[in-house]
């Protein structure tokens, strides 16, 4: 994969440069201000882009609108947000468009690089990656969710972190088909249509959650 990086905090840019082309990928750019992070996005070819949420010169949310603006202009630009704080409004804003290819993860959370590199193939093929805690709490705010039994609960928090039917049966210790039976069942009490879609079918749950 080609990669913009966006980070300004010395140690963990090379950190994180170090570890990608460990993995085989290539940095394009690293860049350390949200005004470098605009002219980046909308110049190189890369693959994906990884961005710190907070970067120079404000330190408030310059990654963030960077990367929305880049999705308005390509839809689907694939972008993978790094923060120290679970913020709710960010992730919404992220997931607006519908278009896939967005990742939320949270920086003192990422302890695998494996589980790393996972997460940034699956925003660079279209997927979403939402951290736990992050789903967390775009779950727990939603008075829609009564309907759900605590098994519907813990599978829908599961699909929202982009995780496959199989991982999910894995990690429930349960069958695929019993996931399947399970998300058909949230959907159907959620009022959204099943799809066979697992990107749109996340970004359709975490929408109505936040609605």
């Amino acid at each position: 994969m080609r990669l913009i990086l966006a980070e300004d905090q010395f140690l963990l840019r090379e950190g994180l440069v170090k570890l990608l082309e460990a993995h085989g990928h290539q940095v394009v750019t690293a860049v350390t201000s949200g005004p470098a992070l605009r002219t980046a996005l909308a110049t190189e070819e890369f693959d994906v882009a990884l961005v710190d949420i907070r970067l120079p010169p404000g330190f408030t949310d310059e990654g963030l609108q960077a990367a929305l603006e880049a999705r308005r202009a390509r839809p689907g630009l694939p972008v993978l947000l790094l923060s120290q704080y679970v913020e709710q409004l960010y992730a919404t804003e992220l997931l607006a468009d519908g278009a896939g290819g967005v990742g939320y993860l949270l920086k003192d959370r990422v302890f695998d690089g494996e589980q790393f590199i996972t997460a940034l193939r699956t925003v660079a093929g279209g997927g979403t990656v939402m951290d736990e805690d992050v789903v967390s709490g775009m779950v727990g705010r939603s008075d829609r969710l009564a309907a759900l039994t605590a098994r519907e609960l813990e599978t829908l928090a599961l699909v929202a972190q982009g995780r496959s039917n199989a991982a999910i049966a894995a990690r429930m210790f349960v069958t695929e088909k019993a996931v399947a039976k399970n998300i058909n069942s949230i959907l159907a009490k959620l009022q959204l249509p099943p799809s066979t879609d697992d990107n749109r079918r996340v970004l359709a749950v975490l929408a109505y959650l936040d609605a």
